[in-house]
């Protein structure tokens, strides 16, 4: 069985973080594994409390995994501090996994900075350049570059920026612009439009981490990086037309949609009326 690890924080929802991350990779037959880095107090409507993890523990729990278990690829979600993002980044290049997506966490859907504004840079600095793979929402993107997006042409600079700055790929998520939420792959050569539909649904809750770790499972399991944006784009959009309804807030998606519809168990959100 192929693996992937996923380092980031844990969600006490269930919908975000760590819970999303093991639930995607799971649902798409990779064996998960997890550094948690923060602890999260929060639900569908808010982020209460963040609690970083000491750096021995975390630096331990990397070790624990590279030196007993085989990681095929690994996602990075939040990483709080300058510190976190130094220490990993650190352990990365000590067992220099192969396929790094990171997914760069910044502020949850409620507000909620879940990055330090001194850990900005030392993203940038440290863990761009190492990993396969950076996809930013466009907030983040924005963050990373110090430029505004507002239309397509930014898009395709700011993926231009990011080349810059060290990243060898780019995923941009197009959903804050007016319009279907079309994200924009580029290789470091050549770009790739990823067309969605907009689903007009409030439970979109752990959509990045969820598309982010989708991504790495299907890299684990052996696709080209393309093809990997490309599925993960196709589970994410399943997984948010089957979203649960839970909670007062920004509900989750529905990590396994396929399995729970095979077995008869849901219906899609759009034929309940719901969206």
């Amino acid at each position: 069985m192929k693996t992937a690890l996923t380092i980031a924080g844990s969600d006490s929802g269930g919908g975000a973080g760590v819970q999303a991350d093991l639930k995607a990779f799971s649902a798409l037959g990779v064996y998960g594994m997890s550094v948690i880095t923060a602890v999260t107090a929060q639900n569908t409507v808010e982020v209460r409390s963040v609690q970083m993890l000491d750096i021995s523990i975390i630096r331990d729990q990397i070790a624990a995994i590279f030196e007993d278990l085989p990681v095929d690829a690994v996602k990075i979600g939040m990483l709080g501090s300058a510190e976190i993002v130094k220490n990993v980044a650190e352990e990365l290049n000590k067992y220099k996994p192969k396929q790094i997506i990171l997914d760069p966490v910044m502020v949850s859907k409620g507000g909620h900075h879940l990055l330090l504004t001194d850990a900005i840079q030392s993203l940038k600095e440290k863990l761009l350049p190492v990993v396969t793979l950076v996809t930013p929402n466009i907030p983040e993107a924005e963050c990373l570059t110090n430029t505004k997006i507002e239309n397509i042409e930014d898009m395709y600079q700011a993926c231009r920026n990011l080349k810059e700055l060290g990243a060898k790929s780019v995923l941009l998520k197009g959903g804050h612009l007016e319009g279907d939420p079309n994200d924009l792959f580029f290789d470091g050569m050549q770009f790739t439009w990823l067309k969605g539909k907009r689903i007009h649904t409030k439970n979109v809750h752990g959509t990045g981490c969820t598309l982010s770790s989708a991504i790495t499972a299907y890299i684990a399991k052996g696709y080209s990086l393309q093809e990997a944006v490309k599925a993960g784009k196709s589970y994410i959009t399943k997984a948010i037309q089957y979203s649960i309804n839970i909670g007062s807030g920004h509900g989750p998606t529905h990590h396994f949609f396929d399995i729970y519809e095979k077995a008869g168990l849901v219906e899609r959100e759009e034929n309940k009326g719901e969206l």
